[in-house]
Parts: C-alpha cells; structure tokens; sequence
C-alpha cells in the first residue's frame, strides 16, 4: 500500500462536521491535518446555486444516490436516500434551510445523560459558526464562517400561509432559531450573496492554503488500522489503489450517519454476531453501532391554484430566461429558493407540549419525482413529524467496503408517529381551507377530496410519503457504556477515535439537521484541543 504521510489528525469525511474539524483544528501551524473526502471537489457549478438542489440531488456527481431496504411501514417501498458525495458533504446538495431545532431537544440530550449538551451549552457553538445577516442578538453571531441570510425571493401564496396560520392561532414567527421556534414564517438559508454557503465554502475555502491541512478527494475510507485498541490510521481506496495513513493523535469519523457506521463495522468495531456472519475479526464490542436509525418523513399535501405558480415559470422558455437573467445580473429571483420558502412549526394536537410537526411550503409540485415541475399551476405544503418514535438500523450487507449499507428506516414502526401522520394531514387541509388561502387554491390534489377517513389517510402515506433527508442517531452519544460514544465523542473501548456528525445524536432534533451537525463539528473541535492540552505530548 502506497503511504500517504502520518498526521496529527485524520478527519474521515469533509462533509457539514469535517470541514469543521479540518479548518478549526488546522489553525495551529503545529496540528498536521489530513481531511479525506470520498467525493470529488465542489467545482459543479449547480452546487453553488441555491436552486441547483434539484441538479445535485440524484447525480451520482455529488450523490451517494443511496436506496433503502424495503419498509414494511411504507408497503414495502424502497426510498431514495441522497447522501452529499462531494467537498461540503450534504452541506453542498441540501436545501440550505438554516433550524438549529428546539431548545428543549438538547436539554432532552443532558436530562438523558449527556452532559454538556445542553442548550444553553450547545448555543455558543451555533453562535461561533454564524454570521447572521440581520446581525448579533443573545441567540445570533456574526463573523463566523457560515453566512445565514434572509430569503431573497419571496411569493404572495407564501405570504398568504402565513396568514392563514394565524388564522389558526398559530403565531408569525419572524427567527425560528431565537427564543421560540413556533409559528409560521420565512426560512433562513445558507447562503451569502445569492450563492450557496455550504460548510466546503464556509470552512475550507478560508483554510486550504495552510500548508498543515492536506485535502485529499476521491479517497474512500476502507477501514481503521488499529494497534491493540488504539485507532492508529486509515485505509484508503483511490483510483489507483489502496493507500495508507498514519494518525499520532486521533482519527475523526465524519462520514455520516451511514458512513461512520460502515467504517466501524469494516474495522470490527460493532455487534459481534454481525461481524461474525460477514467474516469480520472482532477487535470492539460494540452492540449499538448502527442501531438507533432516526429520520423525518414527509407527505406533501398537493393544490391547484388559481395563480401561477413556479410551474408555469418553469415550463415558460421566455420565464425560464428572465429568471436565469435575473439571478445572472442581480442573484435574486426563484434561482435562490431553498427547498421551501414558507415554513410552520406547530402542533398535532392541543395535548403536545411543543410543536412536533413542520411545514415546508413549496410554490411549486411535482407529481412524478425526477421528471421536472407539474405543466399546470399548484403548489405543495410538505409536513414532517419531528419527533418520530420509529428507530431503524443500517448494516453491513458484505464485507466489500465497495458495497452500500443496508439502510432500514423502519418508518411508521411506532403507532404513535402514525398518528402524527394523519393529524399533520388534517391539519393541513384545515391550513388550506383559511380564508387567505381562497384566492389560491382551486382544489386539492394529494391526497384528494375521496381520502377522507383516518385509515385512508394512514394507506396514502404509506404509499407516498418519502424521506426528508435527516438522518441521524447510528452511533449515539450517551454516558452509558451501552453508547457507541461517550460524551467527549470518544468511541468507547477504542483509544484515539472520535466521531463528529449527526450519527452521534441521541435523539433527532426538532428541524432541518445542517446546523446542528456544523454545530457539532465546532464544539467537537474544542473537545479535540482541550484534551490535546490536558495531556501535552512531547511536540507540545
């Protein structure tokens, strides 16, 4: 195996936590960092505009393009899962909406055993990373590597939901990452000048340069070298064949919430009757690894409207060009549009305590997934319950480290998320039934006037609903020994080994997952150099 050079750190995966880590821990000319990405470089140019989703998502460019095991809760359906596959990781190809989640998510995370990860403990780091547009507050930051900016295109049906949710007490809620997540209001996004603001852009643009950080793409991680119990470097596939490296300090997985499982498993660090049938020398115990699989799944209300909505934008050439000139000249218009303009965070019922379902409204549909916008006006309201109780897992289906995962959702395992499903539909249709709404909507689409019956709704999301893209939770955090890492993101029995991403989540938060897991890569890297400091080597 051809070596590549021995480091004081080895960041596995450059995605929305590893380019954290390789920026923050690379700012000390003494730390020789390595950041390996199994994708290639971010120079696509649909990944820089906001609207350029619809091109990365599904593009085996950028995408892992990975698919589910077939769900029992969805009728055995197989789910597109997309996973970033490119410098910035899902950072590059998400959504850009910009939720931190719910304060109460991670003082949940302490009260379980996570000390340290409270809100009040957490907010610093969301603070450290942003530079918010609309400037400092007690819940804001600004000079930090990410930019968080104001929606830039806005249309009068999303203006209009907004009314229509205070027309069912639902408060307007101008910051859903201040004191209140509730309400009804506009997104902010990653994104600074109309462009989009991934965590490659954030965080790596600044530092690769530094002659300590070395960036390496198309380099899949195979497996850990282990010495004795103690993470000493990785294995890594390139196009010209295996290579080695070496880390004296420690080894970072950031490769997700199916990567990082993956790569401990290929290392013999999991369940032992897994690793037993795939032929896989035990080296850790470790009975969670790839359990705990937590998502948001999504239905997505369907209305013709009486107005015109992207679609016919879309489905205009003389449209279509007016607003590539418009984004060309001003970076403004629909090319800046996240993956919902409108959002609204509430409750499925009186009896919840805080809101426990999300609205992404969407001035556009698409009836058939992958074959562009719908040629007739209509527009989506996609609602996702937060908080499901429904866990899955994802496995090793070989010991090939060339062959995907299987990923089992488990989706509407749990009655109670069943449940949630069918209030947040009706809920939405009492949304759309609001008198701000009548000058929009013409009829609904989806589900349709004849699902009408709660077990008619619950067979219609079982056929239609899909992922959301939020995964998280394969290689908890916790202080129990049952955790796969203990609260300082140490792997547990593995000396020198961290992991950093959304993987480590005990429990997925109330929103959209990038910041948080950028969150975690900031106070991960001060984790890092504090017990750098703590037990000083003979370099220091």
């Amino acid at each position: 195996m051809k070596p590549i050079g021995t480091f004081d750190y080895i960041v596995v995966g450059a995605g929305s936590a590893g380019c954290v880590l390789a920026n923050r821990l690379s700012a000390d000319p003494r730390n020789k960092v390595l950041l390996l990405e199994a994708g290639g470089r971010d120079t696509y140019p649909w990944i820089h505009i906001p609207a350029g989703y619809f091109k990365t998502i599904g593009n085996k460019r950028t995408d892992w393009c990975d698919e589910t095991e077939p769900v029992p809760g969805l009728n055995g359906r197989r789910l597109r899962w997309p996973r970033g596959k490119v410098l910035g990781g899902t950072s590059s190809i998400n959504g850009l909406v910009y939720i931190r989640g719910q304060a109460a998510d991670y003082d949940t995370w302490q009260q379980h055993g996570c000390a340290g990860w409270s809100f009040a403990d957490v907010l610093p780091y969301f603070k450290k990373a942003e530079d918010q547009e609309r400037g400092a507050d007690d819940y804001h930051g600004v000079g930090g590597p990410l930019a968080v900016s104001n929606m830039r295109h806005r249309r009068a049906l999303c203006d209009a939901y907004v009314a229509a949710a205070q027309e069912l007490q639902i408060p307007a809620n101008g910051d859903f990452n201040g004191s209140s997540q509730e309400g009804a209001g506009y997104f902010q996004l990653t994104m600074r000048n109309g462009l989009r603001c991934s965590a490659a852009v954030a965080y790596l643009r600044p530092a690769r340069q530094r002659a300590n950080l070395t960036i390496i793409t198309d380099a899949s991680v195979e497996r850990l070298t282990l010495d004795g119990r103690r993470a000493c470097g990785v294995i890594i596939r390139q196009s010209d064949g295996l290579a080695v490296a070496r880390a004296e300090g420690e080894v970072v997985l950031c490769a997700g919430t199916v990567g990082s499982p993956q790569i401990l498993e290929l290392s013999g660090i999991g369940r032992p009757d897994e690793l037993a049938r795939l032929g896989i020398a035990v080296r850790q115990a470790s009975h969670e690894v790839g359990e705990n699989l937590q998502d948001h799944l999504q239905v997505r209300n369907t209305y013709l409207c009486s107005r015109p909505t992207l679609n016919n934008d879309v489905n205009d050439v003389w449209r279509k060009l007016a607003i590539a000139l418009d984004y060309g000249l001003r970076r403004r218009g629909p090319m800046t549009m996240s993956a919902g303009q409108v959002a609204i965070f509430t409750r499925s019922t009186p009896a919840v305590d805080r809101p426990d379902i999300q609205f992404h409204i969407l001035p556009f549909s698409a009836s058939s997934p992958g074959r562009g916008l719908d040629r007739f006006p209509a527009f989506m309201a996609s609602i996702c319950q937060l908080r499901p109780q429904s866990r899955g897992r994802v496995t090793l289906r070989t010991a090939d480290p060339a062959q995907p995962p299987a990923i089992q959702p488990n989706y509407l395992a749990a009655d109670h998320d069943r449940q949630v499903q069918v209030a947040s539909v009706r809920l939405s249709r009492r949304l759309a039934a609001a008198a701000a709404l009548k000058p929009f909507i013409v009829r609904e689409l989806a589900p349709g006037p004849t699902i009408d019956s709660d077990a008619d709704i619950l067979d219609w999301v079982r056929e239609y609903a899909v992922s959301i893209f939020h995964p998280v939770g394969t290689c908890r955090m916790g202080n129990d020994t049952a955790s796969v890492v203990d609260t300082r993101l140490r792997v547990r029995g593995v000396e020198g080994l961290r992991i950093a991403d959304g993987s480590i989540m005990p429990s997925l938060v109330s929103g959209n997952t990038n910041a948080p897991i950028i969150m975690i890569g900031e106070k991960a890297a001060d984790l890092i150099l504090e017990d750098r400091r703590a037990t000083p080597t003979a370099r220091d």
